[in-house]
This record gives structure tokens, C-alpha cells and sequence, in this order.
């Protein structure tokens, strides 16, 4: 697909999911268009982008040229002279920027509710939290406005949004990617992460976005990981703790995968890793984030409550209180429990956790914003405080809401952390009868979601194909008693998390579920609600999509 195209498609996305609250500024489509036809001018040039085609969005806390930087806080807002280097590199990789997402203020929480721009819906369930601080990076990609998306990372920011969005989070290895251009959170600990539907595309994004800037003093280059041992070994942990109603048994059929594809799992302690995760917050270590815009939440008192949200207020105003003899002392802590909890690395990959506990309402987190922010993260904190790499995968769903897993390891681990997550995302086969073809407006979707085409299909003659009235138009797939034809289409092959983010960004009135193929074989396919059906033009005649917009473009 051109980038004129997927700009086209994003622009149109964007109307149609009317959630304003993902967005803190966009680029005009005027110019987002002319950036996508110099992508497509240098593509037939035969320069080789390896993101051309796609469409990126950057949480308001990373520099972007043209574009304010805010953190979250209209009061901080500066204009940045140049891109920061990930979102440099992504450029240079052909990939167009729509625009800046809604984060949790100054990147200070899990929940998404923290910011003066309106709380972040998540994309699944509008009355349930998106998850934070990237969380309208999260909703972006989740509602396939963009293909993939910038979010940092100090306590989980990149993963708990990811795992209640239905998408991936990889959060590389600390260093990797330069944080020049990154309004600290802290520091020291802060990633750069990217939010996508594919963990392929996520991590490729990654990848290309890694190396030494010459600026960032903490950037380091890509060490070679472990390799994947012939018999992998991955630890668990012997109790998990309180989840939401259905995720401890979400979590053990992920187990259960893991050992059916020749895994060996292995219990351990992780007591030690979930105390040193209380330190991020409840020691010293959150001075750093009074180091990093301290200042300015004390120079605007009377901004807190309208600009600046008071519980983000309050922990960064928090760290003023702590001394050199306090962080030290909680230096030292964090290493020996460091010690103690990661011994399980000498054996074993990764640790396989759930991303997060619970996924709480709106009205909950409003109740209790702190003790509901710090459920959030109990398996995320101690990441980066240990130095240690780690990304965040779908794994079904529970109560018709997203569930997800992570997979933490040692730092330049990042690749191995892939082999593994791998093993976790089967592949399902999907019939697409219409927008989602091969040429068609949304087949960037489907290749934004990991998927590869199979080959053309056809029905079983039980199936008649209507015109429905939507933008851009598609068909309407149903199955009908009798008078029912054979219709053509495309089956692509998908891991099954990227069906799950195709699954929350479908538009009313489609839908998905099971379709007959020729061959008597059955796979996922497109369909819509019978309400869309009133007055559509049946065009089951034709014999599928394609045949029918070509006999359209000949009028």
C-alpha cells in the first residue's frame, strides 16, 4: 500500500472512532499527505524504507519538530528544534507521523486518567481505563487509527496500556534507544517503547530506532543476548498474588501453550523482584522525578487541580523530602534483592508473568487513584530499576476483555524475550471478502497486524454479499437457508494477537466469526450486523468485491 493511501485511511480512521482524548496535537493533512507522497516519491526512486506504508503516532512526552511537547501539561508545553532520535530514525525508515498522544501526566502512572487533556477510554470497553502513562499511544494503535506507536516506559507505561488494549508492548533493553528528546519521568530508568498490533513490526521498530545518539550519555549499543537453549526453560512465578476474577486461570492456559510447544516451566520466588518494585515509588528513587520537573510543579501551585493533576503533583513534589543517605541506603537494597530474585536467569530465559493484576472502570480508578495506580504495576516496577528487558503480548481474553502476559529477561535479552513470545501467538486464518483485499483501503490492517497472504478462497454457495453504506464502502458478508453462492475473497494467515486488535478496532456494523470455505474447511471471517443489511445492495451476482468495484470503475 502507498503511504498516500494508509495517510488517506488514517485520517478517515480518525473520524470514524471519534475519540478525541487519544490526540493532544495532529498534523494538518495537508502536510501529512505531502510527507507521505515524498515516502512514496522515494520509494519508487528505489530507496529501501523499511516502515514506508505506515502510519506512527508519539506520546506527548517525546520530542517531535513541529509539534509542541507538553508532557501532559499545557504549562510545560515547549517547541522542540528537532525529532527526538527514535522518532528520527522512524522517519528516515518511511514511516509518517499523524500526530502527539495523551499521556498520564509528565509519564506518572499506569492508569491513563491523569491528564488535564481527558481521561484516555480504553478501546475495548470506554467505561474501563486505558492504562498508562502511553495511553493514548496504546488507543491509537489499538483502534488502528495508527500502525504503531512511541510510548515510554519507567514503571510499565508501555506494557499495562498494551495489555489492556489488546496489543503488544515492547520495552527494549535501558539505553538502546536514546532518550534524547524524552521529558524525563526518571532519567535514569526511562525506555523509549513501541506499542504495535504485531510484535514482529514492534520489535523491527525497535531495532531500527537503536544505537548510540552522541547526546544521551545513558544511550549504549546492542550487546549479542542468549540464545534460545534446544530445551527453553522459563520461570513462573509460585504465587501470583490477587488478579481480576478469570486471569489466574487466563495465565496458567498460557502455561499450559507454553509447555505444550516443549517448554520447561519452573516455579520460583519472586518476592524479592515485587519488593524491590515498591522502591520505584515508596524510596528514594522517586526524587528523581522531583529532579526532572520538580520545578515547575513548584513554580505553578496554583495550577494544581485545572493544568497540573494533583496526584501526579503530589508524587513529584514527593522526592523533595528524600536524601543522599536515603537513596543510597535503597540503593543498596535494590541490589541485594536483586540478587536474590534474579538468580533464576542462570537457568532459565525469562520470567513469564501477567502484565498487570486487574482492569478497573473509570469510576474506580476515580475513587482511588492511588491504591487502584499501584495494583497496576506490580510485576512491571522492578524492571527497570534491575536493568532487565521485557515486552507485553495478548493472551486471550477474559469477560470480553483483553489478557496479557509479559515476558521479563536479562538486558540485551530483547531478541530471546521474541523467540519465546512467540510460542504464545498461533496463527489463525482469516477470510476477508472486501476492505481488507489485497489493494483494497484497509489491507494495510491486515499487514499492520502481522499478516501474510495465504492465497484467494472461495465460499461455500451458501452466502449472499450486500453493498453497505460506510466509509470507505465494504461489503457485507451473510449466510443465508437458500438461494446462498459461492463469493470471492482472500484468506490471510494472522498470529492471533493481531486478530484480537483487528477484533477491537472493527467499526459497527461488521463483525467476525465463522465462515464455510469450498473445501468444507471453516475460518474466521468478515460479517456485519443484519441491521446494516436493510436496504443494501445485493451484489452476490458480481462473485465478490473486486469483480464488482471493477464494473463500478467502467460506469
Amino acid at each position: 500500500m502507498s503511504a498516500r493511501t494508509r495517510v488517506e485511511a488514517a485520517l478517515a480512521r480518525l473520524v470514524e472512532v471519534e475519540r478525541p482524548e487519544v490526540w493532544i496535537s495532529l498534523r494538518e493533512p495537508a502536510e501529512l499527505l505531502a510527507q507521505a507522497d515524498d515516502v512514496d516519491a522515494r520509494v519508487a526512486a528505489g530507496e529501501q524504507l523499511p516502515l514506508a506504508g505506515l502510519v506512527a503516532a508519539v506520546k506527548d512526552n517525546i520530542d517531535v519538530a513541529g509539534l509542541a511537547t507538553t508532557a501532559g501539561a499545557a504549562s510545560y508545553a515547549y517547541e522542540p528544534a528537532a525529532d527526538a532520535p527514535g522518532v528520527a530514525r522512524l522517519r528516515a525508515a518511511g514511516a509518517v507521523v499523524l500526530g502527539k498522544t495523551n499521556l498520564d501526566q509528565f509519564a506518572t502512572g499506569l492508569v491513563g486518567t491523569r491528564s488535564p487533556f481527558g481521561a484516555v477510554r480504553n478501546a475495548w470497553d470506554p467505561a474501563r481505563i486505558s492504562g498508562g502513562s502511553s495511553s493514548g499511544s496504546a488507543v491509537a494503535v489499538a483502534l488502528g487509527v495508527v500502525d504503531l506507536a512511541l510510548g515510554t516506559d519507567t514503571a510499565g507505561s508501555g506494557r499495562v496500556p498494551a495489555a489492556l488494549n489488546g496489543i503488544v508492548g515492547v520495552k527494549p533493553t535501558r539505553g538502546l534507544i536514546p532518550t534524547t528528546g524524552v521529558v524525563p519521568a526518571c532519567r535514569t530508568l526511562d525506555c523509549v517503547t513501541v506499542l504495535a498490533r504485531d510484535l514482529r513490526l514492534a520489535r523491527r521498530a525497535a531495532m531500527l530506532m537503536s544505537g548510540p545518539d552522541g547526546v544521551d550519555p545513558l544511550a549504549r549499543a546492542s550487546q549479542p543476548g542468549r540464545a534460545l537453549p534446544a530445551v527453553p526453560r522459563v520461570a513462573v512465578p509460585d504465587d501470583l498474588g490477587e488478579l481480576a476474577p478469570g486471569w489466574a486461570a487466563a495465565f496458567e492456559a498460557v502455561v499450559e501453550t507454553l509447555r505444550s510447544q516443549g517448554v520447561e516451566v519452573v516455579e520460583v520466588d519472586v518476592a524479592p523482584l515485587l519488593e524491590a518494585a515498591t522502591l520505584l515509588y515508596g524510596g528514594a528513587f522517586v526524587a528523581e522525578r522531583t529532579a526532572a520537573v520538580g520545578d515547575h510543579v513548584a513554580a505553578h501551585p496554583e495550577l494544581v487541580g485545572t493544568d497540573l493533576d494533583p496526584t501526579v503533583a503530589a508524587i513529584v513534589s514527593a522526592g523533595a523530602t528524600a536524601s543522599a543517605v536515603d537513596y543510597f541506603r535503597d540503593r543498596e537494597l535494590l541490589e541485594r534483592l536483586g540478587q536474590q530474585g534474579l538468580r533464576f536467569l542462570a537457568d532459565c530465559s525469562a520470567l513469564l508473568t501477567p502484565t498487570t493484576t486487574w482492569h478497573p472502570t473509570l469510576a474506580e480508578v476515580a475513587d482511588d487513584p492511588v491504591g487502584a495506580n499501584s495494583r497496576m504495576g506490580r510485576f512491571t516496577n522492578f524492571a527497570n530499576l534491575l536493568d532487565l528487558s521485557a515486552l507485553a503480548v495478548p493472551a486471550g481474553v477474559v469477560d470480553g476483555l483483553p489478557f496479557g502476559v509479559m515476558l521479563t529477561g536479562a538486558a540485551h535479552d530483547d531478541a530471546l524475550l521474541e523467540q519465546i513470545a512467540t510460542l504464545l501467538q498461533p496463527d489463525v486464518d482469516l477470510l476477508v471478502v472486501g476492505a481488507h483485499l489485497s489493494g483494497q483501503p484497509l489491507n494495510h490492517q491486515l499487514v499492520a497486524a502481522g499478516g501474510s497472504l495465504v492465497g484467494p478462497a472461495l465460499t461455500a454457495p451458501a452466502y449472499r454479499l450486500h453493498r453497505l453504506a460506510t466509509t470507505p464502502p465494504k461489503p457485507g458478508l451473510r449466510r443465508v437457508a437458500d438461494g446462498g453462492e459461492a463469493v470471492r475473497g482472500e484468506v490471510w494467515r494472522l498470529p492471533a494477537p493481531g486478530l484480537a486488535g483487528l477484533l477491537a478496532a472493527l467499526p459497527a456494523p461488521m463483525t467476525l466469526g465463522p465462515v464455510e470455505l469450498a473445501d468444507g474447511s471453516t475460518v474466521v471471517g468478515f460479517g456485519c450486523e443484519p441491521v446494516a443489511l436493510a436496504g443494501a445492495e445485493d451484489i452476490t451476482a458480481h462473485g465478490g468485491w473486486a469483480d464488482y468495484l471493477a464494473t463500478q470503475s467502467m460506469r
